[in-house]
């Protein structure tokens, strides 16, 4: 069989996965960072963009949210045509794309099964810019939170829920167990940023049950999008059939090695850094 030949069989058998979230010009982060997480890891990525951001790595200068009801119409539009195997929502910026959101995916949960939904409550970026209107946070809690199969806060993001800082590894443990049993379901509590040694995840499900995912911290590396890929992959395995501590693991191993590996720039005296997705 010819090479191309054997590229189209591949694709016809591909998984597909949808990415809501919002477009990042710089394409480390965002749906740009969410398709080729599932490139790399041979799914086939669709996205229904809520907003457009004007960033780059360590600066936010603009935000401009898509019409709440395009947004609907682009998952309505994707659940009638593709089997979607699993999904992931990033930014979703506003309350009124949050509603749109909500209701949509609660329409295809009417018609049939909902699959497997990975939500990165997308708040805060890296740079410290917020990304989320403030009465948004309700909606997520309320209407958003309950349809999710995983829920993996930052640091930052996982004090706004739980309403005080986090300030150490047990107290994100602590944290984590506080805001599953409030919600019901399983969280990624992302330990990156405490800027340790090490970088810790703690997946606690539903049961109380506790995975510790490490992996060497990479200093010197100043860029953005690790929490878009982290959730992009592990939605990614969880399309392929994964379960949920195995597609973590691997979406943690995915995750370390972009970081690890990553991209370098140099122009007029400044440096940017990007995620290496396809590093191997």
């Amino acid at each position: 069989m010819r090479p191309f030949a054997r590229y189209v069989d591949a694709m016809h058998s591909l998984p597909t996965v949808l990415s809501i979230a919002g477009s990042d010009n710089s394409a480390g982060a965002g749906i740009q960072a969410d398709l080729k997480t599932m490139s790399a890891l041979e799914v086939y990525g669709l996205t229904a963009v809520t907003c457009v951001v004007a960033e780059v790595p360590g600066k936010v200068s603009a935000i401009y949210g898509v019409p709440p009801s395009l947004v609907a119409e682009q998952i309505r539009l994707l659940f009638e045509a593709f089997p979607i195997a699993a999904l992931k929502t990033g930014m979703l910026y506003s309350t009124e794309i949050l509603r749109s959101v909500i209701r949509t995916l609660g329409e295809v949960a009417v018609r049939r099964a909902l699959p497997p939904l990975v939500v990165d409550p997308v708040m805060v970026a890296t740079s410290g810019d917020s990304l989320l209107e403030n009465e948004a946070v309700a909606v997520y809690c309320e209407g958003l939170f309950p349809l999710a199969t995983l829920i993996t806060p930052n640091l930052d993001e996982a004090a706004v829920l739980l309403g005080e800082p986090i300030t150490g590894r047990d107290a994100l443990r602590e944290a984590g167990h506080v805001l599953v049993k409030k919600f019901a379901t399983a969280f990624l509590m992302k330990g990156g940023h405490l800027k340790e040694a090490t970088a810790s995840d703690l997946l606690i499900q539903p049961s109380g049950e506790e995975h510790l995912f490490e992996a060497p911290f990479v200093y010197g590396v100043s860029t953005h999008g690790t929490g878009c890929t982290y959730s992009a992959a592990v939605a990614a395995e969880l399309g392929k059939g994964a379960g949920l501590v195995e597609a973590v693991g691997v979406a943690k191993q995915f995750v370390s090695r972009a970081v690890s590996r990553h991209l370098r720039w140099e122009r007029s005296g400044q440096q940017t850094d990007a995620l290496h997705h396809f590093a191997r």
